[in-house]
């Protein structure tokens, strides 16, 4: 592994506080990897080897059953995925595979479990990433539930307008049916709700989208800190 990498690492809030000599035996056993587009990385059911962080690329975290499949999350650089089951020493709940070529960082579980049990530190930052972890998903869950398939689209768009600094023109980072399936809707619907707000601020050209109204945007919108701010 490269030391620029180790320093990418280190500075993510989970290994901030890691004691020097336990981050160096989590660093010793770990491998950075370089996978292509669409190779699949883990399946669910799985026992949780590793824990994974995406240094270059993206991830799509899925899930299937009977016949049918639905994309649950994007792991973009540099985030963990799979934390959870890793602590725990449970199968995995989801399925990853890269979207894009990618490189990651592979740490087995059993050398994170050792150091959430030898290093308080490490073992108070890993409370405070699952937490963050379940109130995503409790805002997830009340984009789904409270909203309409045009309100979550244009939240969407207010989200990336808020990280891209309010630049005059966003692009989308993933693919339509990606995204349909995370806001939970068909494409065909996806389409109709882009369709829908290229009355109300904003302006669609292929995964290129120009805000030219952001107060237009929010008032069809209804922008919600407690469903979408990614600080609280």
């Amino acid at each position: 592994m490269r030391d620029t990498d180790k320093d990418i690492i280190r500075g993510l809030r989970l290994f901030a506080d890691v004691e020097a000599d336990k981050f160096d035996s989590l660093m010793m056993a770990a491998y950075a990897q370089r996978f292509p587009a669409h190779v699949d990385l883990i399946r669910e059911g799985e026992t949780a080897d590793f824990l994974y962080i995406v240094l270059e690329g993206s991830v799509e975290l899925f899930s299937t059953s009977h016949g049918r499949e639905t994309s649950m999350a994007i792991v973009a650089p540099v985030s963990t995925f799979i934390l959870a089951a890793t602590i725990k020493d449970a199968p995995y709940l989801m399925a990853a595979r890269t979207l894009e070529p990618s490189k990651l960082l592979l740490i087995p579980s059993s050398n994170v479990r050792t150091v959430f049990g030898d290093d308080p530190a490490f073992a108070r930052a890993i409370v405070t990433e699952l937490a963050s972890c379940y109130r995503s998903v409790v805002k997830s869950m009340k984009n789904l539930k409270l909203r309409t398939a045009i309100e979550r689209v244009g939240n969407y768009i207010i989200r990336l307008h808020d990280k891209s600094g309010k630049a005059d023109i966003v692009e989308l980072p993933f693919g339509k049916r990606n995204l349909a399936s995370i806001l939970g809707m068909t494409p065909e619907n996806l389409s109709r709700a882009f369709g829908a707000l290229q009355s109300h601020g904003i302006m669609m050209d292929g995964a290129r989208i120009e805000i030219l109204d952001r107060a237009a945007l929010e008032a069809i919108s209804k922008p919600n800190p407690l469903i979408d701010d990614p600080r609280s």
